[in-house]
């Protein structure tokens, strides 16, 4: 009986530890309005070695991950785009990942 026990109230701890870790894969989305850029080609990024696409907003650096809807909306080599990304943030190695879901331009 104790064992069975223990082996439930495992079991329970298991499962409670699997929904906290997986509550925080579920970030909501955010919206984010800054310039968007190549993080070789226009920032120069000491050791990008490849175009990174990266949207600025005030002190704060977004890299976008790429996916379909950055592929498609969200890369500028030369230059500066204003835009407006819905996405989720994420941060790895120090930095602020954003996954696009919708890249909209911003007329000025």
């Amino acid at each position: 009986m104790r064992r069975r026990t223990l082996g439930l109230l495992a079991i329970a701890a298991v499962l409670a530890l699997t929904g906290l870790a997986l509550a925080g894969d579920n970030a909501a989305p955010v919206t984010v309005e800054g310039k968007l850029l190549c993080a070789k080609c226009t920032l120069a990024e000491e050791g990008q070695e490849k175009c990174q696409s990266v949207v600025v907003a005030g002190d704060t650096k977004y890299y976008l991950i790429k996916n379909a809807v950055a592929e498609k909306d969200g890369h500028v080599c030369k230059g500066e785009k204003a835009v407006k990304v819905t996405g989720v943030v994420s941060e790895k190695d120090g930095r602020k990942w954003i996954e696009a879901t919708e890249i909209a331009e911003v007329k000025s």
